[in-house]
């Protein structure tokens, strides 16, 4: 019998001949009523064709981290505005000579917010460091949102010590870049945000949350409620940083006005160490 994948690929070749046949012209492929369905672009961008474009966002990634042995992650959430410290040091220097308060105040608060950038980077090396040789059906991988700052401060510590690395980019009006430390092939690119948060929770062993700004916020209540609600397995939600999720968010009203439970705050933990949250992870799974 003929093997599946090449009977697929035959009847495919056609329509991707065709595709193929417009890469590098300026124009757009215009729809054309005998084309296949989907070889068309201008048909799959319609309205109306939104949910096979969520659900093929599902799927793609989806498939590619099966067929690569991704089963467990560790996801780290953070500000994309936070720099590498040799970037803030480099910042400061410049600022220092010029004759701008605010511009020096800017680049003082770069240097103190890249001590969390350092401390993302290590966490995520203590994570790939300890995971290297264990079987990959069981590894814990670091996966970010695949941007600058907190997210490549932790795709840069695994990739640095030469484990895979998975980002979970997404399209925006001003283009965010992936990082250059992510695996390319797992290196992913969403249009939709709730596929994109959809797929940080389906492997999620464990959230690390560094300071961020509304995304961050987004993406930890979102996990947060899909746990309390039980629509998600208990795992380690860990608020790095305790100072500033203290100050940023007062649990303790929520249980002094009835919305939460008081056992509800035991969902998250708050660190101040890379090695602590690390454990506390390792723990949580008795690993």
């Amino acid at each position: 019998m003929e093997n599946t994948n090449n009977l697929s690929e035959n009847r495919l070749a056609d329509a991707w001949a065709e595709l193929g046949s417009y890469a590098g012209k300026s124009h757009l492929l215009e729809a054309d009523a005998n084309r296949l369905a989907f070889a068309d672009p201008e048909f799959l961008l319609r309205r109306e064709t939104r949910g096979i474009r969520f659900q093929l966002e599902m799927l793609k990634p989806e498939l590619s981290q099966a067929q690569q042995g991704i089963e467990h992650t560790v996801v780290v959430f953070g500000s994309a505005r936070f720099c590498a410290p040799d970037v803030a040091q480099a910042a400061l220097l410049q600022a220092q000579q010029s004759d701008n308060p605010t511009v020096l105040a800017q680049a003082q608060l770069h240097v103190r917010n890249a001590e969390r950038y350092e401390q993302a980077r290590i966490f995520a090396q203590l994570v790939a460091k300890d995971n290297l040789n264990t079987p990959i059906d069981k590894r814990f991988f670091i996966c970010t949102g695949g941007g600058p700052g907190i997210m490549e401060a932790a795709n840069r510590g695994a990739h640095e010590v030469g484990a895979m690395t998975i980002g979970l980019n997404i399209t925006l009006p001003h283009e965010q870049q992936p990082n250059p430390y992510i695996t390319p092939s797992l290196n992913f690119k969403f249009h939709y945000f709730a596929a994109r948060k959809m797929h940080f929770v389906m492997r999620a062993k464990a959230l690390v949350a560094f300071p961020g700004g509304f995304g961050t916020l987004d993406e930890l209540f979102e996990i947060i409620t899909l746990v309390q609600t039980q629509k998600a397995k208990p795992v380690p939600i860990i608020l790095f940083g305790s100072d500033y999720w203290k100050r940023l968010i007062n649990f303790d009203v929520l249980v002094e006005e009835g919305t939460i439970h008081r056992s509800d705050l035991d969902l998250i933990h708050y660190s101040d160490d890379p090695q602590e949250a690390w454990d506390y992870i390792k723990n949580f799974y008795q690993l």
